[in-house]
């Protein structure tokens, strides 16, 4: 049994009708991989089940591959679109299409070689690309940033997209039998689990390269590339799909590289002098805010405000200019008491008793002995010029 390609003139229009049957594949959806092909001119209660009639059609449209099957195994197959006739006694044609030329490798492994038995069907696969298979990190990935020179823990989450590069070896390895619809989802959880380890591998080569782990977002293609170089190789030889692309939809963080990026980025804040400038001006603005709105009273407050900004004030003082003491003024000198002649002791310029002025310094002035004297002490009983 195999097939050869009809002229589409022959089966197009009217002379549709004397074709004895017409496969044509079921509906396909965006996530759809492979369904099952039923004749579609033909009345169900004529339709024997699981039956493709010798000299009938099936169409194959664009994107699209398809496996005659005898017994659950490949027949033929063509993934170039057209009409193709089966004949029983026709050897296989294998129409590759687009296809690489590895995929008759792939179709002289696992072909069917006998008579054709009671059982045949028709298989469609997708070989669009499959877009929107999503993923998302139960547990957290570890990621080295070289630029905080830490290990980071990230989850992420989004869409990853694969398309089929060889519809016999998908056939074989992958797709369940007997099934008439199968979407991605019914065969993705092995799949996805191989995922996410290479998506850990590949954040290891982007940490290599030095690529910030906030810039992980904007790296779909770098990481998609990344991807492929892990997985494409098994995934395309041992089940004949690849990786066309990946999108990150989020990236969070857990609790403590949160802190650690906070507190780094503000310690390479607070190296800029502006910045620290109004880092100080507007903490004093909130605590001459905070200061006045306290219930224990704002002289308090304002204390304990005074005694932060003191402190914060020895944090920068490696940054700021030494300030020179200020110098405490001099107190004028006390006059030296004086007595006058009259016996009354005075500290002004004048006597307080009768009025005399206060001798000059270098003058005679005379003791409260009655002497006479022109120096510092009195020359009659010693004492000290008044």
């Amino acid at each position: 049994m195999g097939l050869i390609q009809a002229a589409v003139s022959s089966v197009s229009g009217a002379l549709a009708d004397s074709w004895l049957e017409v496969v044509q594949p079921a509906k396909m959806g965006v996530s759809t991989v492979a369904v099952k092909g039923y004749p579609v001119n033909t009345k169900k209660n004529k339709r024997s089940e699981n039956i493709i009639s010798n000299g009938s059609v099936i169409q194959v449209a664009e994107k699209q591959a398809m496996l005659l099957l005898d017994g659950g195994q490949i027949v033929d197959y063509s993934a170039y679109p057209g009409y193709y006739k089966v004949f029983a006694s026709s050897t296989p044609s294998i129409f590759n299409g687009q296809l690489a030329d590895s995929v008759k490798d792939s179709f002289n492994r696992f072909r069917f070689n006998g008579i054709p038995s009671a059982s045949q069907e028709v298989m469609f696969l997708n070989l669009q690309e499959l877009r929107g298979i999503r993923f998302g990190t139960r547990n957290a990935l570890q990621y080295f940033d070289n630029f905080y020179q830490a290990e980071l823990f990230v989850r992420c989450h989004g869409t990853y997209s694969i398309r089929i590069t060889d519809p016999v070896l998908f056939y074989q390895e992958v797709l369940p039998k007997g099934a008439e619809h199968i979407d991605i989802v019914d065969v993705n959880e092995q799949f996805l689990n191989e995922f996410l380890c290479a998506l850990q591998t590949a954040f290891g080569k982007l940490s290599e390269e030095g690529v910030r782990i906030s810039s992980l977002g904007a790296k779909s293609m770098e990481l998609s590339k990344q991807m492929a170089d892990v997985l494409d190789a098994d995934w395309r030889a041992q089940r004949g799909f690849e990786i066309v692309s990946v999108a990150i939809a989020n990236i969070s963080y857990d609790e403590e590289s949160k802190q650690l990026i906070n507190m780094r980025n503000q310690g390479a804040m607070m190296q800029d002098p502006n910045i620290r400038s109004a880092f100080v001006q507007s903490a004093a603005a909130q605590g001459l805010q905070s200061a006045g709105a306290n219930t224990a009273g704002a002289g308090t407050a304002f204390m304990g405000m005074g005694a932060g900004m003191a402190a914060m004030s020895g944090i920068f003082q490696n940054t700021q200019p030494a300030q020179q003491p200020m110098q405490q003024p001099v107190a004028p000198a006390a006059n030296n008491g004086w007595q006058c002649s009259c016996g009354m002791s005075n500290v002004g310029n004048f006597c307080a008793n009768c009025g005399a002025k206060r001798p000059a310094a270098n003058g005679p002035w005379q003791c409260g002995c009655g002497m006479t004297n022109q120096g510092n002490f009195c020359s009659n009983c010693g004492k000290p010029r008044g």
